[in-house]
């Protein structure tokens, strides 16, 4: 059978490592000046999140099962509860993996970095992302080279940026789809990577593509923009393109996405959701992170007037070479079977491979073959099976693998005769675990584990119902084994319990001075039609009676559902009042003295305290690009003086001019609604706004540091010695403290006016 194009993954690589090693070699060196205290701690923080690279908790190991242990043993030494709000104790990398595809090699690489670095576990996440955590920072600019070296970036995993390109992982291969989104969800996952107008957000901002609008598998209403496929004719030819949503939401606050356009073509989904990141970037919140998101600028100016805003925004845009260039590698990206199709699914009589197969495989649309679900418990691979799967991969498939938003694992293209093989091979690494898609499989975030902003354990609950409720499986009607089960360790949907039938998030309550781990009770979700629906919360429910409140209300509507009535559907005629008598009582509290277990959380024999809550860090506080250019500026400098040492005198040269460029675009930004990006344009932007209106006078210099800046253009060319390359980098020094100072200026005015 042909094989999978070879080349362009090679091209991949090439241009990923070509791109990330000057930016890796540069996070090494700001890790070295935050050690000096050469780093503002909230710069470096942003820094390092841009980097995938996130603080955790660190009082409560984590192990495979969910339960707890209080000290930790690692590679890295043995880890005790401590000051989680060091900059540098062990955090969590967070790696993105667009749409969720993954090859043989890096899943060898991400378990010799799980196993080398962190705890032995790898975690995929809701976002189809891997994170590994208890990673030290030290380590991380050495692990994100091993990633790039086979193309992996944690760039932009998290803080105020791009996140990862989420898609449907049945992409290519499932029957109800209009067409295969894969090839757009690489495209614009590689456009706005780093681009120039999606690095002045105020919060994150996450894409996602749907192949169809009925399953939920693209979960596009949730999502900050999303792209369902869609076809239309033109001219008499069938022309591709797609619905696009912006402004959609989880969270404390969730919104639905809006309609921005009923017809987008694959020519225009790039510079237009270029042009939704520039609005976005200029009139999105900055200083109220709880209103950064752009569901609430949406929310703020309606979708007409954002709509309005978007299309004057790219009626102004210079073309792109990116944005139409990806359309010739459409074909280079599709995917192909190792092996020949299977006419028959091939059986077997061991009762395990029965109750596996009716769940945990899913017919593609190409006759013969199957998608083979891997499911995992709380979303956790061991190095040992990464590098188990990595063969298995290379045996049966293409190494067609992806990672899904349930936190499983799919195989696609697997031979329907090579069904029971397959099996027998995942058997022996543990990775046979039936019920995929049913209400065994529960999602959780990963809560008080290693979050600092989780309340209770969502793992441990989540490990609690996947128990409870595998010993039922058998019995269950089928109706009850559809239902979705989300749980979020606090109230910002991590876990997507918003849109889950049955759907919980973490609180606290204070009984009689003792604290008692709770979960909020979410109904009447929507996990098809791509998040169609949000649930409503019931109320607040103790920790240790969150089973009982699922048994009940899953017998409640296995009797009064009316013929095939969704849950959802249910809960609307039933009515808030009713579901809310039926788990009434369940809220009760024994006492302390009565029944002490109610007060620890499930996994932790402790008792529960909310004491090491912590300042989460999803998206980092806002830092104004003006800093982040400043920042920069300095570690140019610093690289200046690194090259001078070395007797690299050009270089060191070029590398304090652009040092002098990156500090003045940093000050335009504070004036100037649209910067240039040529070195004559800024000069010139500079004169106008700070050097001709002495803004950038200060009492003593008169704008002497300005001319070292116009001196350095003028002559930008020349190569450098020793001597004038020393000079120029003394001079770039006092002009970016210029810079700092005009700023602070600048503020001080602001504020008395």
């Amino acid at each position: 059978m042909k094989a999978s194009n070879p080349q362009w993954r090679e091209r991949v690589v090439d241009e990923m490592s070509a791109q990330l090693r000057d930016e890796l070699d540069q996070f090494e060196t700001e890790i070295h000046l935050k050690k000096q205290g050469k780093i503002d701690d909230r710069v470096f923080a942003e820094t390092r999140l841009r980097r995938g690279a996130y603080g955790q908790r660190y009082d409560n190991g984590r192990r495979n099962d969910g339960v707890k242990t209080q000290t930790l043993e690692f590679p890295c030494g043995s880890l005790t509860k401590g000051p989680d709000t060091a900059w540098d104790a062990p955090g969590m990398l967070r790696i993105k993996i667009p749409y969720g595809g993954l090859n043989a090699r890096q899943l060898e690489v991400l378990g010799e970095l799980a196993e080398e670095y962190s705890d032995g576990i790898a975690h995929v996440t809701t976002r189809q992302c891997i994170q590994l955590h208890f990673i030290h920072i030290d380590d991380t600019p050495t692990i994100m080279r091993r990633l790039a070296a086979v193309g992996i970036t944690t760039r932009e995993a998290c803080g105020n940026s791009v996140r990862n390109v989420t898609a449907c992982p049945y992409s290519g291969i499932c029957s109800d789809e209009t067409f295969d989104v894969t090839p757009y969800a690489h495209a614009l996952t590689y456009h706005l990577l780093g681009h120039p107008d999606c690095q002045n957000f105020g919060r994150k901002f996450k894409p996602a593509f749907s192949g169809c609008k009925d399953q939920p598998c693209g979960l596009v209403k949730m999502h900050d923009v999303g792209f369902i496929a869609a076809t239309r004719e033109v001219n008499g030819e069938v022309k591709r393109g797609f619905e696009m949503y912006v402004g959609g939401g989880l969270g404390a606050v969730p919104r639905q996405a809006k309609l921005l356009s009923d017809f987008v073509s694959e020519e225009e989904i790039l510079p237009l959701t270029q042009a939704v990141a520039r609005v976005f970037g200029r009139l999105g919140e900055k200083k109220n992170r709880g209103k950064a998101r752009i569901k609430f600028l949406v929310e703020k100016l309606g979708i007409e007037e954002f709509r309005r805003l978007v299309m004057e925004e790219r009626a102004v845009m210079a073309p792109e070479a990116a944005w139409t260039s990806y359309l010739k590698d459409l074909e280079a990206r599709r995917e192909e079977p190792l092996r020949e199709p299977g006419t028959d699914l091939v059986q077997s009589d061991d009762p395990d491979f029965l109750a596996w197969s009716k769940t945990n495989l899913y017919p593609q649309k190409q006759e013969g073959f199957v998608a083979v679900i891997l499911s995992l418990p709380l979303g956790d691979l061991t190095a040992d099976q990464l590098r188990a799967l990595a063969d298995i991969a290379r045996k049966y498939t293409n190494e067609t693998v992806r990672s899904t938003v349930e936190q499983n694992i799919l195989i696609r293209w697997v031979s329907r005769a090579d069904v029971v093989s397959i099996y027998e091979d995942l058997k022996a690494v543990g990775l046979v675990t039936p019920g995929a898609g049913t209400i065994v499989d529960v999602t959780s975030c990963p809560g008080t584990d290693t979050c600092k902003l989780g309340i209770s354990s969502s793992r441990g609950l989540a490990a609690q119902l996947r128990s409870r409720l595998t010993e039922k499986s058998v019995q269950m009607d089928q109706a009850v084994k559809d239902l979705v089960v989300k749980v979020s360790g606090c109230f910002n949907s991590c876990g997507g319990h918003h849109v889950a039938d049955l759907g919980f998030y973490g609180v606290s309550r204070s009984i009689n001075k003792h604290s008692v781990p709770h979960f909020q009770v979410v109904l009447g979700g929507q996990w098809s039609e791509n998040a169609g629906a949000y649930g409503l919360p019931m109320g607040p429910i103790p920790s240790k009676r969150i089973p009982d409140v699922v048994d009940r209300l899953t017998q409640a509507y296995l009797e009064k559902k009316e013929g095939d009535e969704s849950f959802k559907d249910f809960v609307g005629r039933v009515g808030k009042a009713q579901i809310k008598s039926l788990i009434q009582d369940l809220s009760v509290v024994p006492g302390y003295d009565e029944d002490r277990s109610f007060y620890s959380d499930w996994g932790d024999p402790r008792e529960f305290s909310k004491d090491d809550i912590g300042i989460g860090e999803c998206a980092g506080e806002v830092v104004t690009a003006f800093t982040f250019d400043l920042t920069s500026a300095e570690r140019m400098l610093f690289e200046a003086q690194l090259k001078l040492e070395n007797d690299d005198f050009p270089k060191a040269g070029v590398q304090a001019f652009e040092a002098m460029v990156r500090a003045t675009t940093g000050l335009l930004r504070l004036k100037v609604p649209n910067v240039g990006t040529t070195v004559d344009s800024v000069v010139d932007q500079f004169r106008k706004e700070y050097f001709e209106t002495e803004i950038f006078f200060d009492p003593y210099a008169r704008g002497k540091f300005g001319q070292y800046f116009f001196d350095a253009a003028s002559s930008q060319d020349r190569v450098h010695d020793h001597d004038s390359a020393h000079r120029l980098i003394e001079e770039a020094s006092l002009f970016v403290e210029a810079c700092h100072s005009c700023a602070g200026r600048m503020s001080e005015q602001a504020a008395a006016s």
